[in-house]
C-alpha cells in the first residue's frame, strides 16, 4: 500500500529516523552492562549505518518520484521494490549524474527563475532533488538486497588447533520485508589455512598480516562459494538451524560453531502502520507525532553442542558433523529453530507512558526486553 499524504510521508521518515537513531545509541553503548553481548552491537552498527543511508536516499527520492510504498500491515519497513530500485539506481548513478547540471548551477538557475518569474521553480527543484539523491546513492553504502560477507575477526581454538572466523553479512528479505544481519563463528580445518594461520605454539601466526575486516570468508579457496551460499541461504523463512546445517553439509572443512541472526522489525508508526491495531491506537494518542513509534527486533542464535568426528572407512568416509542444540523446552525457540533468542523493543518515553497509562505494557511487552529512549539516553528495564 502507498504511504498516503505528504504529511504522512514526512511523519514516517521522521519516526523511522528517530527509531534508527535510538537503536544506534543503544547498540553503540559498549560500556552498558545491560547489553551483554557486545559483539552483536558491534557487528550490527555498520549495517544500521547502511539502513540509515537507504532511508536518507528514499527521502531524497520522493522529491522527484512521487511514490513510496511501505509494508504497512506487516513489517512497517519499505517494500522490497524500493530496495531493488535503490540498488538499480546505485548502479546507474554516475551516468545519470553526468546529464544533470551541478548543484551550484542549479541553485543559480533557481534564484534567476524566482527573480524573473516571481514563482517557485518546481522543475529545477525536482532536478536538484534527483542530483542530491544520485550523489548520495553513488557512495554505495546502502542496505542492498544482499550485503556480501566479510570476516571481522580471526583467532585459533586452542582445543582443536583450528583457526576460526567471525563472518557477517546482511540481507533484506523480500517476502517479509525485514532487514537482517547474520553473524557466524566458523572453524576451518582446511590444511592450507591451518598451515598458514596456526603457529607451532597453537596461536595465530604473528607473521601473517590480516587487515580486518576482510571482504568475504578469510579462506580464499572457499570465499566465492561461501558468498554464493550466503546469498542462497539468507531468507527469513529459513530457520537458523536449517542455515547452519546447510553450511555444515555444503563445506566439509568448515565447522559452524555458532550462527546468530539479528532481525530488525516490525516497526510501528502511529497513523501509518496497521500491523497492530492496539499498539497503533495508543500510539496515536502520543502528543508529539515524532515520538509515536515503537521498534522491535529479535536476536536468534543456534550453537553446536558437539562435533561428531570424521569417519574414514575403506569404502566410504563421512566428514565431521556438528550437532546443533535446539531448545525444545521452549516452544517459541523450537518453532524458530534456535538454541536461544531474545526479543527487544525500543520505545520513546512519551509512547511508553501512553502504553503504561493504558495498562497495556504487560500485554504488549510481555516477552520483550524493553528499552526506553529519552533524549540521548536509553534506559533498559530489568
Amino acid at each position: 500500500m502507498n504511504v498516503p499524504a505528504d504529511s504522512a510521508v514526512a511523519q514516517y521518515f521522521s519516526t523511522i529516523r528517530a527509531a534508527l537513531g535510538g537503536l544506534e545509541i543503544f547498540l553503540g553503548d559498549r560500556n552498558s552492562p545491560l547489553y551483554r553481548n557486545s559483539v552483536v552491537g558491534e557487528v550490527v552498527m555498520p549495517y544500521l549505518a547502511r539502513l540509515k543511508a537507504s532511508f536518507a536516499c528514499w527521502e531524497n527520492r520522493i522529491g522527484f518520484v512521487q511514490q513510496f510504498r511501505v509494508s504497512r500491515a506487516e513489517s512497517g519497513f519499505p517494500v522490497f521494490q524500493n530496495v531493488l530500485e535503490l540498488e538499480n539506481d546505485r548502479q546507474s548513478a554516475e551516468k545519470r549524474l553526468s546529464a544533470i547540471p551541478n548543484a551550484d548551477q542549479l541553485r543559480t538557475e533557481m534564484a534567476d527563475f524566482i527573480l524573473r518569474q516571481k514563482a517557485f521553480p518546481t522543475d529545477l527543484q525536482t532536478r536538484m532533488a534527483e542530483r542530491l539523491y544520485l550523489e548520495q546513492i553513488g557512495k554505495g553504502d546502502i542496505f542492498s538486497p544482499f550485503v556480501l560477507p566479510e570476516t571481522i575477526r580471526v583467532a585459533v581454538n586452542p582445543k582443536t588447533m583450528r583457526p576460526y572466523y567471525v563472518v557477517c553479512w546482511g540481507a533484506f528479505d523480500g517476502t517479509a520485508t525485514l532487514p537482517m544481519v547474520y553473524m557466524a563463528t566458523i572453524e576451518d580445518s582446511s590444511e592450507n589455512v591451518m598451515k598458514m594461520l596456526v603457529s607451532q605454539d597453537g596461536k595465530l601466526n604473528p607473521d601473517v598480516d590480516i587487515p580486518l575486516p576482510v571482504g568475504g570468508l578469510l579462506n580464499p579457496e572457499l570465499a566465492s562459494r561461501f558468498d554464493d551460499f550466503a546469498l542462497k541461504n539468507s531468507a527469513y523463512s529459513l530457520t537458523p538451524a536449517t542455515i547452519a546445517t546447510n553450511l555444515d553439509r555444503d563445506f566439509p572443512t568448515l565447522h559452524p560453531k555458532q550462527l546468530r541472526r539479528f532481525v530488525l522489525g516490525p516497526f510501528y508508526s502511529a497513523g501509518i502502520t496497521e500491523n497492530n491495531a492496539r499498539v497503533n491506537d495508543i500510539l496515536s494518542k502520543v502528543r508529539k507525532p515524532e515520538n509515536a513509534w515503537l521498534l522491535t527486533w529479535t536476536v536468534q542464535e543456534i550453537f553446536s553442542k558437539a562435533e561428531r568426528p570424521a569417519q574414514k572407512g575403506f569404502w566410504s568416509s563421512t566428514p565431521a558433523q556438528e550437532e546443533f542444540h535446539i531448545e525444545t523446552d521452549d516452544l517459541e525457540a523450537a518453532r524458530m529453530g534456535v538454541s536461544a533468542y531474545e526479543k527487544h523493543a525500543l520505545v520513546p518515553h512519551d509512547a511508553y507512558q501512553a502504553l503504561y497509562a493504558a495498562g497495556e505494557t504487560q500485554g504488549i511487552f510481555g516477552a520483550y526486553k524493553v528499552h526506553v529512549i529519552s533524549g540521548n539516553q536509553v534506559i533498559s528495564e530489568g
